[in-house]
């Protein structure tokens, strides 16, 4: 027992050893918040006020050292967040950590992310250099004024002991554009899904999958008026040889990083906006509100900050508040002293797949062969050889095929899946991609910043290459208008870009881009009000044709829906904006119910009173609902009944408002092939019988799940997000997961409702994208604007703001967008002052 007890208090005594060596490594990273703190680089001192949330207002002289101390202040707050970001923009991921991340940096050395913001340095304003390299310098200044880095670099050690990071430039900030450009690259995952789909069904029957998107019933961002269908392309069908080759295809795109997507799945990635005139509002000024929909991440993608010259002139122009990319310079989304904006995606068609032919080191293009453009890449790996990549390209781009396995494997049957008859040849898949090409969005991101009206936005916007995106606006003056900014190709022979291409013909080429000038914009619509979703921008028979694979318009138009409500009733003010990003409405739910609530279902026992939950429900999508809960539970297991017997892995639904469109019609025709469960020889099931089996299935998962008992059923008991460590939150470990992740939050709100909490039916119901942060921003009194982030400003784990905002995020609230200098210093708790 001495011998027990003694082992006992050794035991204890190493434990509380490890603790401490746990707290002091912790806390010796956190920032330095009050006081001076020297920061070698700056002409004159800088204040930083921050208030209880951690969120920072930065005051200085020049815009050299307005640049200088926001690079300062995001690495004490987010530095391993902004060092993991640059180690994966620039394909080094496995200078961290080791072989694991080694297919990841292939893709990205394969695309050369870094290689295109090296070439864009070069191109840009001068004093958009002269930014970045100010905003690097603070990064190092910081680097050479702290002695502990945070917790991660510690848990690096363990496996890493060698690693130092290097000192920032402007290139690791250009660079976080192209993943910012990647996880919002619209319809690629569409396009070889259609191709997918085509491989297993006939080409008519895959093309039923991407309906047209229903003008009818959802009005496109500048017109509210019905168009004429639209007509489709002749039908061509593709074999099912060709199945594997463009799965494979599929997993080299997933393989790629998504730093504010949706872990390879972009499905659930949108955003909602949307500005409305002093003629609806109880001000009589413009009101503004913006929730991009990106994937969870801890720390948030963004960071809050305001940017601020002490005396605002034409030498030093910014007054900025608004939402930052940690490592990179300047506001995002946010306002200056007159006026706000904020963004939604545009999905344009802005990558294209071409098939190749290849014939060892040449590719086929027309009649003649020419040589593959070659590049050897070196990546190093902790712990192991540095392993040597060869990155060949045909006139379209890199060849993806190449990455995970050689050109050959990439797509056998390539030749016949475009109806040709040669299989002999060797075959590849390049990417023709326009953030390949250098652009000039960071000049936009100061431009925008400074610009003070209609004329001036619009001009700085056009600057706003890649990522295209949908930019609404106000101003104190009573403006309101929309912007369709982006580099959007231009296709030779009719292409739409929905297909992949067969690269030899040359037939369909990039041949320009669209005019800025023939983009879709508005100002000061009749109507009061511009809404955008990722919904169609223009109407089907609008030229130049953007893309056919827009969301389908549920969120947008409930958000108008709602609007003409409140304008109805009154006056709309900032509560009304904040309640509408709270709507969790299910757009599809009336139409379903009518099917699931059908006498002719016979539905018995349990299952028929669980289906009593449908009777009364507002189709609302709180978090403690029950029939919310069962009911996508029913959409979960239909879809999965009705498509995944026939649709291959890549193609299969996710469960979004496409579904809603492939659904609608039939659910008229009951006896439609779809309905029919191939894998049941014999047997020719219709849609009563799907609907009762999925009726079924999701009564015995919730059951097992949640108890037997249908009204104790809670949808946040289901839709659930666990806050989780881009790096360390996933290793495995569950000690060194608890240190850095948080949750689980119940969520309300779901896949393509205006809460846009999505989830993916094929994984289950866990929060795969969310509203990253929310903002409302009111053109009368900025400082009356109020926000919100997913999780907290700090990056350091156990730092009290962590996740302080997370708690509030997931109850719908938001809190103070403080602007005015006297408001900042009443609320700061924390005021430090950089000194030269």
């Amino acid at each position: 027992m001495r011998w027990f007890a003694r082992l006992l208090v050794l035991l204890l005594v190493l434990a509380l050893l490890l603790a401490g060596v746990v707290v002091w490594s912790v806390r010796r990273a956190f920032p330095q918040l009050d006081g001076e703190l020297k920061a070698p680089g700056l002409s004159a001192n800088v204040s930083v006020y921050r208030d209880k949330y951690g969120v920072p207002h930065l005051y200085a002289d020049t815009p050299e050292d307005l640049f200088f101390a926001q690079g300062f202040v995001h690495a004490q707050d987010r530095f391993w967040e902004m060092d993991f970001r640059r180690k994966t923009t620039a394909g080094r991921l496995s200078e961290l950590f080791g072989k694991a991340t080694l297919d990841t940096d292939k893709v990205i050395r394969t695309m050369g992310w870094r290689r295109v913001a090296e070439q864009e340095l070069s191109i840009l304003n001068p004093r958009t250099r002269a930014y970045l390299d100010r905003y690097a310098a603070g990064v190092n200044a910081w680097m050479k004024a702290t002695p502990g880095k945070s917790l991660e670099y510690s848990v690096l050690k363990l496996t890493n002991r060698d690693y130092e990071p290097e000192p920032w430039t402007a290139v690791d900030s250009l660079a976080w554009l192209k993943a910012m450009a990647w996880d919002l690259r619209s319809n690629m995952e569409d396009e070889l899904a259609r191709a997918i789909a085509a491989t297993a069904v006939p080409r008519q029957r895959a093309e039923e999958l991407w309906p047209r998107y229903p003008y009818e019933l959802n009005s496109p961002i500048v017109s509210e008026v019905n168009q004429a269908r639209a007509t489709s392309a002749a039908l061509t069908p593709i074999p099912e040889e060709s199945r594997d080759a463009l799965a494979r295809a599929a997993r080299a795109v997933r393989a790629a990083p998504d730093l504010i997507g949706t872990d390879g799945d972009n499905s659930g990635i949108g955003s909602n906006s949307w500005v409305v005139s002093g003629a609806h509002t109880v001000s009589g000024k413009p009101l503004l509100a913006n929730d991009p929909h990106l994937s969870p991440h801890m720390p948030s993608t963004w960071y809050q900050m305001g940017l601020h010259c002490r005396e605002r002139s034409e030498s030093c122009p910014f007054d900025l508040t608004g939402f930052t990319f940690a490592g990179l310079p300047s506001v995002v989304i946010g306002h200056n002293h007159r006026i706000a904006w904020g963004f939604t995606n545009l999905g344009p068609d802005v990558s294209d797949i071409y098939l190749e032919r290849l014939r060892g080191q040449e590719y086929q293009y027309r009649d003649g062969w020419k040589p593959l453009e070659t590049r050897t890449e070196r990546i190093k790996v902790a712990g192991g050889e540095t392993v040597t990549l060869t990155v060949r390209e045909t006139g379209h781009g890199p060849l993806l095929s190449d990455v995970l396995g050689t050109a050959k494997r990439a797509i056998p049957g390539a030749a016949k899946a475009l109806n040709e008859p040669d299989e002999e040849k060797e075959y590849g898949v390049a990417l023709r991609w326009t953030a390949l090409d250098p652009g000039r969005t960071a000049d936009a991101l100061f431009l925008m910043g400074t610009a003070e009206n209609w004329d001036s936005f619009r001009a700085a916007a056009k600057s706003f290459e890649v990522p295209a995106q949908n930019l609404v606006y106000a101003d104190v003056d009573g403006t309101i208008g929309y912007q369709a900014p982006g580099r959007i190709p231009v296709r030779s022979g009719g292409g739409d870009g929905a297909w992949p291409a067969a690269g030899w013909t040359g037939q369909v080429e990039w041949t320009g881009w669209v005019p800025y000038e023939k983009l879709p914009t508005q100002r000061d619509p009749v109507r009061g009000y511009i809404v955008t979703a990722n919904n169609a921008a223009t109407g089907p028979s609008t030229t130049p044709q953007l893309t056919r694979d827009w969301s389908y318009g549920y969120r947008s138009q409930r958000i108008i829906d709602r609007l003409k409500q409140a304008i109805q009733k009154g006056k709309v003010d900032a509560a009304t904006m904040s309640s509408i990003q709270r709507d969790s409405r299910n757009a599809f739910a009336p139409e379903l119910t009518r099917y699931l609530l059908n006498p002719d279902l016979k539905l018995a026992g349990p299952v028929k009173r669980a289906v009593k939950l449908f009777d009364g429900w507002d189709f609302g999508q709180s978090k403690d609902s029950a029939a919310a809960a069962y009911y996508n539970a029913v959409w979960r297991h239909l879809l999965i009944r009705t498509f995944n017997d026939e649709l291959p892995e890549g193609a299969r639904p996710d469960g979004g408002d496409q579904w809603y469109e492939v659904l609608r019609p039939l659910l008229a025709e009951p006896s439609d092939p779809w309905w029919d469960d191939v894998k049941t020889k014999g047997v020719q099931e219709s849609r009563d019988q799907i609907l009762l089996l999925a009726l079924e299935d999701a009564f015995d998962e919730l059951s097992d799940r949640l108890g037997p008992d249908p009204s104790r059923w809670a949808w946040g008991d289901l839709h659930s997000l666990t806050l989780t460590n881009d790096t360390f939150g996933t290793s495995g470990i569950a000690p060194i997961e608890w240190l850095f992740n948080r949750g689980p939050l119940r969520v309300d709100g779901g896949k393509d409702a205006v809460d846009a909490a999505g989830w993916n039916v094929q994984r289950g119901y866990d929060v795969t994208a969310v509203p990253s942060m929310r903002m409302v921003v009111d053109l009368a009194d900025m400082d009356q604007s109020r926000w919100i982030n997913l999780t907290g400003a700090s990056g350091h784990a156990f730092h009290d703001n962590y996740w302080d905002q997370a708690g509030l995020w997931a109850d719908g609230k938001t809190i103070p967008m403080r602007s005015r200098p006297e408001s900042v210093r009443r609320e700061a708790v924390n005021t430090l002052t950089l000194t030269p």
